[in-house]
């Protein structure tokens, strides 16, 4: 995670293009470039608005915003003149006394970070796989077939009117046909069942722990010593 707390500008080539706040949280627009000790914003779609603010002016960069101690106010009154360009280091940036003296306080923003979770939606993909399984399976088939009974009968001997039978002179083959069944075997698919897959939400709880990081301001006086908050006067 980022840090978010506004340090010193280390690249200013880092700002530009990054987003500029004054106090209270004013926009000062976009960084457009970065001279040698002026700062160009540039807010605005149609009605664009410049600012030419000095380096002077105390700031902080966390990254993702110039942040500026001044007011929308001030950078309009003072740092809205292209004119400022050519002035350049000339110019330092102090705040006006206030006869009040409500403006002589200093305020130095003290930045912690907050957790910010959210949630994206990823895909996941679970694979249905089918494969061939192979098994032998045995049936059993009755089959029919033909065979021969060879029976020899004798024969009564016939008047000598009747027709004697001729001796065959040659090799005679007789074809007798015999019936048979055989086997044949064939495949045929068949849905034996099927898959149905349903998908349903489940929703599960997760921690998160993450390292914040928050300011802390202590001031120190010249003798070292840590310097509190004061307290009102005794009555």
């Amino acid at each position: 995670m980022e840090s978010s707390t506004f340090g010193h500008v280390a690249d200013w080539n880092e700002v530009i293009k990054k987003e500029a706040r004054g106090r209270n949280d004013a926009d000062l627009g976009g960084v457009l470039e970065v001279r040698d000790d002026i700062v160009v914003t540039e807010r605005g779609t149609l009605n664009k608005e410049k600012f030419y603010l000095p380096k002077s002016i105390p700031h902080g960069f966390n990254r993702h915003t110039l942040l500026f101690d001044i007011t929308e106010e001030e950078a309009k009154d003072r740092f809205s003149d292209e004119s400022i360009l050519t002035q350049g280091a000339k110019i330092q940036w102090t705040r006006p006394e206030s006869t009040t003296g409500a403006d002589s306080e200093i305020p130095i923003p003290v930045i912690e970070e907050k957790l910010e979770v959210s949630k994206k939606e990823t895909i996941q993909e679970a694979t249905l796989i089918k494969e061939p399984v192979k098994e032998t399976k045995t049936v059993e088939v009755e089959l029919k077939h033909e065979e021969l009974i060879i029976e020899k009968r004798p024969v009564e001997k016939r008047s000598s009117s009747s027709n004697s039978e001729e001796v065959a002179r040659s090799k005679t083959e007789i074809t007798i046909p015999l019936k048979k069944e055989d086997i044949i075997v064939e495949k045929k698919s068949h849905v034996k069942e099927e898959i149905v897959i349903n998908k349903k939400p489940v929703s599960e709880t997760k921690t998160i722990s993450e390292q914040l990081i928050s300011e802390k301001g202590n001031v120190i006086n010249h003798e070292g010593e840590e310097v509190g908050e004061e307290k009102g006067g005794e009555e």
